[in-house]
């Protein structure tokens, strides 16, 4: 068992090399001097004055702080086991190589995190993602897929810590639902969610069929970062056509009692876009158009278009050919991503949340491509 030490000893030390890089590729010491002159600039007489502009700052000076401090703490925590296996050897406590082996462990998946984390490098990648749910032809049966999906995105989120907040719900016929929209907000949430979107296949025996027959059932995933208000998209009254329903569903507080939900069709796309769980009608109005705004910017940005009046809206249809991942219930469980090859055996633990294999696969595919 001292020997099990000896060998933990030595891949501690040797993992250096990859703490020293990662410090590297975060550009640590360029971080540091960055959050030094940018707090210089709030010492600034007039820096006050302009609310949106320091606001603007201090988020930038925390984030910073937060990667620099988030590098610093696996930094200490590599030399803390390098000490700990070292005090074992010396003691000959065979008794601290299960918590060694342990931290290592830790260790090496938190420094491939944050390797994952360098990858999110795109404009919008630290925004926070809006999901919109579709489920594709099949009534009942896709309705209920997109439910599966809406719950899988929920737990992700839930389980890294995000705040995962429901915008718009619209019920299934009989189970299910029909359309539904999340919020999940906090750091780098687009950027890891931007490689769901598209259409999710599903293979299973149907609990709706009573023939007890294996169903292929469809469903899209909409994904866009939740742009900040910059007057680039402006929306003219007469091209929306807002209408007020009651909330159902999922929806919270309002359900059956008042008319407080609001649907809005932009005329020139056709893109609808809904709210239903701020607490008044005017507040739900206000999201609404927010999300709007965010899915013509994410299309006008996609497209590379200059004038609102181009855009067409998202035509993919939600059917055979178009997935980019498959989900398998029977006659074996597998969750397979056509664009990356990866794949889970484990199809309870996918639908649970479990998907940040997937999510990986799909950043360190882009980042070989560029």
């Amino acid at each position: 068992m001292i020997l099990a030490l000896e060998e933990a000893k030595y891949r501690l030390e040797n993992f250096r090399a990859n703490i020293t890089e990662l410090g590297s590729a975060l550009r640590i010491d360029e971080l540091t001097e960055k959050v030094a002159a940018l707090e210089e600039t709030t010492t600034a007489e007039n820096f006050w004055n302009d609310q949106e502009n320091s606001s603007k700052v201090l988020r930038q000076i925390k984030q910073m702080k937060d990667k620099i401090a988030e590098y610093h703490a696996i930094e200490g925590r590599l030399e803390d086991t390098i000490a700990l296996a070292e005090l074992a050897i010396e003691a000959n406590d065979e008794t601290m190589v299960p918590e060694v082996e342990s931290e290592i462990k830790a260790i090496e998946e938190e420094e491939e995190r944050m390797r994952i984390e360098i990858l999110l490098s795109g404009e919008y990648d630290a925004n926070n993602a809006i999901i919109s749910f579709h489920p594709g032809a099949g009534g009942t049966e896709a309705q209920d897929w997109a439910q599966m999906l809406y719950r899988m995105y929920t737990r992700w989120g839930e389980r890294h810590g995000y705040n995962v907040k429901l915008i718009d719900w619209l019920d299934g016929e009989e189970a299910g639902l029909k359309s539904a929209t999340i919020m999940i907000e906090g750091v780098n949430a687009y950027g890891y969610l931007k490689s769901e979107n598209g259409v999710h296949r599903l293979v299973r025996v149907s609990p709706f069929d009573s023939s007890g027959r294996r169903h292929t059932s469809f469903a899209s995933v909409e994904v866009m970062p939740e742009f900040e208000d910059d007057n680039t998209i402006e929306l003219k009254e007469e091209e929306l056509e807002i209408t007020a329903h009651r909330s159902s569903g999922a929806g919270g507080q309002h359900i059956n009692k008042t008319d407080s939900a609001i649907r809005i069709v932009h005329i020139p796309t056709g893109i609808v876009v809904g709210c239903q769980t701020e607490r008044s009608q005017l507040q739900n109005k206000e999201t609404a158009l927010k999300m709007l705004k965010s899915k013509l910017m994410e299309i006008k940005q996609r497209e590379k278009l200059d004038k609102i009046e181009d855009i067409k809206g998202n035509k993919t249809n939600i059917e055979w050919g178009a997935q980019i991942r498959s989900y398998v219930f029977m006659p074996y469980t597998l969750a397979k991503d056509t664009r990356t090859g990866f794949e889970d055996g484990n199809i309870q633990a996918v639908m649970d949340g479990e998907i940040d294999g997937f999510i990986n696969a799909y950043l360190k595919m882009n980042a070989a491509r560029e």
